[in-house]
């Protein structure tokens, strides 16, 4: 096999790529609301020769290529944070502007980018018939950045899809990843008396008992475990209120909302332990708090509700698993080199596809992932082609050496 002429045909489409982002790009597609992206997806799914579409009841596309033994899918989120404060942003976050050999906007890194470059590495299997004995099944999923996960339990468990691997195309900067930290959302009520706030002796404020709570996080913060590959575990307070009958009152109740992102050896079991542990070395007592596992219901666009709780388990592919192999060579034939093989710092789809269920996941994708949720949102033009150039050397690969 000639893989310069992988890259070669993958730098043709430098052009198609590039607009099909752009136009991605300049469809807001924040989480359940991806409908209109879905279907410009699909309009290009169609004109490079996809062998099936499908659009599911919770509203992922996914397009199929081949119909071979080994099925393998590759996913890219396509569903964006918002976009904040517009005068933070130097490029129109709408714009999709291409300057420099770099493209511009919400979602070119998180994750669009990776979403482009799997369609055209359909086209270049179909010029270059690179079709083996493998079914490759290219995704966009929605609602990953309110729930990761969610749409890859309901096309596992609904759709009845369950690939030999999976494919994550969030930003590695051209990399191998083969895993990171779980997360889970954890909601802390602290429970007081309220009464007038004329005369705060009468009752219990939440609010004094939160803040002993709030510095005993901290302290827990530090001493949550460590893994030498993943890194240590981290629990954060990222919001805060209280209920109160009136400003002239003792509040009621207080609420504090936790990030806890999970290393190896952490489990939601144990962190729901941990911070209970540190109510009591707050002095508070049993009834006098409630610490709960959170729940996401949001419907997505297509209005199907899939409740699940906001737990996100940790996974690590193996650092000799066949899978990793298959990328290390895949990448090593189509660039020459050895690829750095590392972790991601944030949380992906992974959670659901390894994590729940599993299925031998590993992560490639353009863009560098310190641009993502930032006004400086970016992709190099660069990225896109080779990570093209990649994902359709993959399938071969792996369908040869499973």
């Amino acid at each position: 096999m000639n893989y310069e002429q992988i890259l070669a045909k993958a730098k043709a489409y430098e052009t198609e790529i590039s607009g099909f982002l752009r136009d991605l790009i300049r469809i807001p597609s924040e989480s359940a609301q991806e409908r209109e992206v879905v279907l410009r997806i699909k309009q290009e799914m169609e004109k490079v020769g996809f062998d099936e579409i499908i659009i599911d009841p919770q509203g992922n596309i996914l397009g199929r290529i081949g119909s071979g033994k080994k099925v393998i899918a590759m996913d890219a989120h396509i569903d964006t944070v918002g976009i904040g404060s517009l005068r933070e942003w130097k490029h129109d976050p709408y714009e999709g502007k291409l300057e420099d050999g770099v493209i511009w906007g919400r979602g070119a890194s998180d994750q669009t980018g990776g979403m482009a470059s799997m369609v055209y590495a359909g086209k270049i299997i179909k010029d270059l018939k690179l079709e083996g004995d493998y079914t490759l099944w290219v995704v966009g999923s929605v609602q990953e950045e309110d729930c990761d996960g969610l749409c890859w339990q309901y096309i596992i468990k609904e759709d009845k899809l369950k690939p030999d691997c999976v494919v994550i195309t969030e930003p590695t900067n051209l990399r191998i990843y083969r895993g990171h930290r779980g997360r889970m959302e954890i909601g802390v009520t602290t429970f007081g008396i309220s009464c007038h706030g004329s005369a705060p002796e009468r009752g219990k404020n939440p609010v004094y008992m939160m803040a002993r709570l709030a510095l005993e996080i901290e302290k827990l913060n530090e001493r949550l475990r460590h893994d030498d590959f993943l890194g240590k575990g981290s629990v954060t307070i990222s919001h805060i209120e209280c209920k109160s009958p009136s400003l002239c009152a003792v509040p009621a109740e207080s609420y504090i909302h936790l990030d806890r992102r999970l290393t190896n050896g952490e489990t939601r079991d144990s962190s729901v332990a941990e911070v209970v542990d540190a109510a009591h070395r707050a002095g508070l007592k049993d009834g006098e708090f409630k610490v709960e596992v959170l729940r996401y219901d949001t419907p997505s666009y297509t209005g199907l509700q899939y409740p699940t709780d906001k737990y996100y388990p940790t996974w690590v592919l193996p650092e000799n698993h066949v899978v990793l192999g298959a990328a290390v060579d895949t990448f090593k034939d189509v660039f020459g080199e050895q690829p750095v093989v590392d972790k991601w710092t944030f949380s992906t789809n992974g959670v659901a596809t390894m994590g729940m269920f599993g299925v031998p996941t590993f992560g490639f994708g353009p863009a560098n992932e310190k641009y993502a949720h930032t006004v400086d949102d970016q992709v190099p033009v660069e990225h896109l082609v080779k990570a093209a150039a990649f994902y359709a050397l993959f399938p071969v690969v792996y369908s040869r050496k499973a």
